[in-house]
């Protein structure tokens, strides 16, 4: 798995951010830039930390592995959790949940952060993905930081100035990514 395929798959990761916060750009009255910067250092923090968990725990599930089954079975298991999470991004496009426009004056950052570390999970499967196919770590983390803040700022802006309609086309973007990404380490590891 080569640099493209690995931001790809973040991508896929990063627009599943972006649906959650052009919800919550539809929401606010203004967009408040300390406010703004608050979401994009929580959550780009969050990103990168729960992917570096992942990572480790895959380290620590395969610091003995020495046997060819083992390394295929990582990859298959990596394979796997990337198809996994393009079918959620799937079915959340395919659910689409309506959310009820109503301005606030200031998002509740409280409630907001609850949402996030329930959704987070699957930020922590894809870093042990990352992990079982042997991925250098530092590089994620900073590619995944770099693309959540891009998707907080974006997907904010996006809500304020159109609503929330244009999530169903990222959770669809973002499956479609992990999907391909699925393939990619099926094709090149596991064929």
């Amino acid at each position: 798995m080569d640099m493209i395929e690995e931001v790809v798959i973040l991508l896929g990761i990063s627009l599943d951010v972006f649906g959650a916060m052009e919800c919550q750009g539809a929401l606010v009255a203004k967009i408040e830039k300390k406010q703004l910067a608050v979401f994009c250092g929580i959550l780009a923090v969050g990103q990168a930390g729960f992917l570096g968990i992942g990572g480790y725990i895959s380290k620590l599930l395969c610091r003995d592995r020495m046997h060819s089954q083992d390394i295929f079975l990582g990859q298959v298991a990596a394979a796997t959790i990337f198809l996994c999470l393009g079918l959620r991004l799937f079915l959340k496009a395919w659910k689409n949940e309506q959310i009820i426009e109503h301005r606030v004056e200031n998002v509740d950052v409280k409630r907001f952060l609850v949402r996030y570390i329930r959704g987070s999970m699957f930020t922590l499967l894809t870093g042990i993905a990352f992990g079982l196919l042997g991925k250098r770590l530092l590089f994620l983390l900073l590619l995944v930081a770099a693309l959540t803040i891009t998707a907080v700022i974006v997907g904010m802006y996006t809500g304020f100035r159109l609503g929330y309609e244009h999530k169903l086309k990222a959770y669809i973007l973002g499956g479609a990514l992990l999907f391909a990404g699925g393939a990619t380490v099926i094709t090149r590891y596991i064929l």
